[in-house]
């Protein structure tokens, strides 16, 4: 019998970048996971920073695309306000920089990962998209409406982001409805109603008192009073329809959706609260921020629950 030839040791890159590439996961490991929070937490930390910005009167603090004509980093001449903006832009470099690690740690299996590679992209990607737009909105002094679309920006960052981390720990493969189909109806009309209470949300902020700095008096002309009523709306009806799907969950028992929705009525409990208190004390700037920030957890809440209601084919966990 004639000998049969031993198969080809698999071939290794060779130097440093070989040893790189041995060192990447070809699965999702601990080192993915934990860059994936870290990416997470950082994009829900931006939006309290550029908060902060905003309800300090910090909007103008610095210049673009130097803090001073002369200097990246704020001067001993200038006042806080230039520290809370550069603060604001030196986190948007580490948001940057998780983004970053997550691509290069997915990079090795995107190719059976294709979900978690093209959703590590986006966020990448809305990083930059947002360092641009940041750019502009000092350029023209704070526009309510660029201001509007910044912060939406930032919470489809957090959705796409709370997304990576509910698809990280599920196999791949295709996908099936994992509760009836009256429920995921009824789970996508709640993200709907929650997307209209950020939207309404978002207006009141651009026609009330919290420009970004004490100079800029462009608002979206809109009657603050009366948008405070109209984001009420929908926010209680995301309530009940929040509690509606509790019920059924628990009445069918849905553990599938059933932790996702309590953790996303327990927040719209306390956003309801802090909305309650803000418009009832002239919008203090920290019930406004906490407000802001709470919305942004909000949305990665809801998010996790619409991608509950589909599974992997087969998959019961």
């Amino acid at each position: 019998m004639p000998e049969i030839a031993p198969s080809p040791a698999p071939r290794t890159r060779p130097g440093f970048l070989g040893r790189v590439h041995d060192w990447l996961p070809d699965r999702v490991d601990l080192r993915v996971r934990i860059a994936a929070w870290v990416s997470f937490v950082l994009e829900v930390a931006i939006v309290g920073t550029g908060g902060a910005v905003r309800l300090t009167d910090s909007g103008l603090g610095c210049e673009w695309p130097l803090c001073t004509p002369d200097s990246l980093f704020p001067t001993a001449e200038q006042s806080y306000h230039s520290l809370i903006e550069f603060g604001n832009r030196g986190l948007s470099f580490f948001v940057g920089l998780a983004a970053i690690a997550v691509i290069v740690l997915v990079s090795r299996f995107r190719a059976e990962r294709r979900d978690l590679w093209t959703m590590a992209w986006i966020v990448f990607a809305g990083v930059l998209v947002q360092a641009a737009v940041g750019g502009i909105l000092v350029i023209f002094h704070l526009h309510p409406n660029m201001v509007a679309f910044h912060y939406i920006v930032s919470l489809v960052l957090v959705a796409v982001a709370a997304a990576f981390l509910v698809r990280m720990g599920q196999p791949r493969g295709p996908r099936e409805r994992a509760v009836p189909k009256g429920v995921a109806i009824l789970v996508h009309i709640t993200s709907f109603v929650l997307a209209l209470t950020v939207l309404f949300g978002v207006l009141t902020t651009g026609a009330g008192p919290h420009s970004g700095d004490p100079e800029v008096t462009l608002r979206n002309g809109f009657d603050a009073t009366l948008l405070e009523h109209v984001h009420s709306w929908p926010a209680y009806a995301l309530f009940a329809l929040t509690l509606t799907l509790l019920v059924i969950a628990l009445a069918n028992d849905l553990a599938v959706i059933r932790s996702a929705v309590i953790g996303l009525l327990a927040i719209e409990l306390v956003q309801i609260a802090v909305g309650l208190y803000q418009a009832r004390n002239a919008l203090p700037p920290l019930a406004v921020g906490v407000h802001m920030v709470l919305a942004a957890v909000l949305v990665a809440a809801c998010t996790v629950l619409v991608l509950r209601v589909k599974r992997p084919a087969g998959y019961s966990a």
